[in-house]
């Protein structure tokens, strides 16, 4: 377990700096100047004289050689110090963990949605004897992926804020608020989570040992909840870690369309703004969430099925 963990720590500090490195790469070929944009709105910066413009370059570091950069940039990251935003001035790892916990609320109320929701569907559409519901309930995922978030949001907005009066459409105040942004989010995930685990629910009620377990007198329900369920988690568990880093990149739609404060906003912002710094904080930060996401994910599997504890 310790050399296992050991070389996951190593992945994961490569796949952090694979990310830090690819950002900083794609956003310094990027056209345009944040500087200037921060000075003059990205529009008269022809007002501005050389030396006022060079004296904002170097304030931020950016009239420096692309590899001096991107050496202190990184020397910085190590420290969990991003820089100064060049649209605010605030630090940056400062703004993004500011902007987190809104994101962070939406997203967790949203994932535990999308599992109830995704896997309820698969469990009943499996398990029902009723071929017209099992089939209802089983296209029900496909339709959810097919469904754009954005217009998921509005959808719901129109209806339950402004016909039926029932939900706030804007803002971060209270629970209330987070119900809209949390549906929205769970819809299209919850339907992927229900696709898999019908599937494979499908696949191992197939398998040979279940005949074994019901000529040993197991009933329907032990069956299915027990025996096919615990094998037929283990795909459905994987996607559930990569699904809960994505829920952040969701996010960025969810906030534009709630008009939510939180990093989706922020990172919209940002990346308008060619705010380098904020950027490449989210995107690390983003990173992160994948890698010990997947690292738990990893973790909880011998729990679930012995076998994977003895093949490692």
């Amino acid at each position: 377990m310790k050399s296992y963990l050991l070389r996951r720590i190593l992945q994961a500090v490569l796949v952090l700096w694979a990310a830090f490195t690819l950002s900083f790469v794609i956003l310094y070929l990027l056209p345009g100047d944040a500087v200037l944009a921060k000075i003059a709105g990205g529009e008269g910066s022809t007002t501005l004289t050389p030396a006022q413009i060079a004296q904002e370059r170097a304030a931020y570091g950016l009239d420096e050689p692309w590899p001096v950069q991107y050496g202190k940039r990184l020397l910085g990251a190590l420290h969990g110090d991003f820089g100064r935003s060049i649209a605010t001035g605030d630090q940056a790892t400062h703004q993004v963990l500011t902007a987190l916990p809104p994101t962070l609320a939406a997203a967790g109320l949203g994932l535990l949605l999308a599992v109830v929701f995704g896997g309820g569907v698969a469990l009943l559409g499996t398990f029902t004897r009723l071929r017209w519901l099992g089939t209802f309930l089983l296209s029900l995922p496909s339709v959810g992926i097919s469904l754009p978030v954005f217009w998921v949001g509005l959808v719901l907005v129109q209806i339950f804020s402004f016909q039926l009066r029932l939900l706030p459409a804007l803002g971060n105040k209270g629970f209330e608020s987070l119900i809209l942004p949390a549906i929205t989010l769970a819809l299209p995930t919850g339907a992927v989570i229900g696709q898999v685990l019908a599937k494979s629910l499908r696949t191992q009620l197939a398998e040979p040992y279940v005949e074994i377990v019901q000529a040993k007198g197991a009933g329907r329900s032990r069956v299915h909840f027990g025996h096919a369920l615990r094998n037929a988690i283990m795909p459905t568990l994987t996607l559930v870690g990569v699904i809960a880093g994505q829920l952040l990149a969701g996010s960025v739609v969810t906030e534009t369309v709630f008009s939510r404060d939180g990093l989706g906003r922020v990172t919209a912002t940002a990346v308008n703004q060619q705010d380098i710094p904020v950027v490449q904080a989210v995107i690390v930060l983003a990173a992160l969430f994948f890698v010990v996401l997947n690292l738990v994910v990893d973790l909880v599997y011998p729990l679930l099925d012995p076998r994977v504890r003895t093949n490692g």
